[in-house]
């Protein structure tokens, strides 16, 4: 890639991550017909633990893990854990391509928390992509035709709202909390919540499902990495859209894998949602107005946004320095 532009560069690498965030996503399916969203929790976030360490120790900061604004912090916990047990749920009862339909929500209701938590205004435009946004949900679900609605549609919301809390949250305190204190307490309080409840819904786990959960967290990590060096690569307003990528791969693996084919009303429903949460992520980061970053915390995914941004954006700004930018 030593040839490419920067942005083409971050472009392919952030496809390259989304693939593998997809993925990922396949894995929690196939272990959702088997597993509660809770025991799926509680063996994700354990596998996720070394993860976690080598992040805490390769952090250079000297500080305490004590939160500055628990508040915030708490809050951000909240969003973490209704964000993953809404999206375990909802990937294993409903097909993967309607599930990202619902999910890339996340932007519009990322938007709509702005406002009365970081004192976002909500313009004309905003407020206009919002409501083409949900009208493109209508289309989806199509209240009163042949699908059925139920607990996974309403999951799917859930796990949206969740991920949206939990970004703008962190946003909130994100430059005074350390990013391990972001990261650490949403682990914790999931570990321990889904670790008290476990006994209720266990369920053996052989060694090759074992291996599936590890899997989950290495292709979480992995996919972390590649999507951190898209953002360092290019510019956040070309890496940010190709999250929308993960239609494709959610289409393409549910065809394959589950016999789950989309009908027209999922497709069109989707390329509205994703057009307004578009309009919404270029427009505003391209004009450096808006508090909306890269939202790597999503359904099975590591807390890890708040300082994967912040990685990425430092480094993006020394290099403007030393380029005399």
């Amino acid at each position: 890639m030593a040839n490419l532009s920067p942005n083409f560069k971050g472009a392919l690498l952030g496809l390259l991550g989304f693939a593998v965030y997809a993925t990922n996503d396949v894995v929690v399916k196939v272990l959702g017909q088997t597993y509660s969203p809770i025991q799926t929790l509680f063996f994700i976030v354990l596998f996720g633990f070394p993860v976690a360490l080598v992040m805490l120790v390769s952090d250079p900061t000297e500080a305490s893990l004590r939160p500055r604004r628990p508040l915030w912090v708490g809050l951000r916990v909240v969003g973490y854990l209704v964000n993953s047990l809404c999206g375990f749920y909802a990937f294993a009862v409903i097909p993967l391509a309607r599930v990202y339909s619902l999910l890339f929500t996340g932007p519009l209701m990322i938007t709509l928390l702005a406002v009365p938590i970081l004192g976002e205004r909500l313009g004309i435009q905003r407020l206009a992509a919002i409501l083409a946004g949900f009208a493109g949900v209508l289309v989806v679900l199509r209240p009163g035709g042949d699908v059925a609605l139920g607990p996974g549609h309403l999951a799917a919301f859930g796990a949206a709202f969740g991920g949206a809390l939990a970004a703008v949250s962190g946003r909130k305190v994100g430059e005074l909390e350390r990013s391990a204190v972001l990261l650490l307490y949403p682990m914790l309080a999931a570990f321990v919540l889904s670790g008290i409840a476990l006994p209720a819904v266990y369920r053996p786990v052989p060694l090759d499902h074992l291996a599936l959960f590890a899997l989950v967290a290495a292709l979480n990590f992995a996919a972390s990495l590649v999507v951190i060096a898209a953002f360092r690569a290019g510019e956040a307003a070309i890496v940010s859209p190709m999250n929308y990528s993960q239609i494709l791969w959610a289409t393409a693996f549910g065809a394959l894998l589950f016999g789950e084919v989309p009908d027209s009303a999922t497709l069109a429903g989707s390329a509205i949602i994703i057009a307004s949460g578009l309009y919404i992520v270029i427009r505003e980061q391209t004009g450096e107005r808006s508090v909306m970053r890269p939202v790597l915390t999503t359904v099975s995914r590591l807390p890890l946004a708040p300082a994967a941004w912040r990685a990425a954006s430092q480094r993006r700004r020394a290099a403007r320095r030393s380029d005399g930018r």
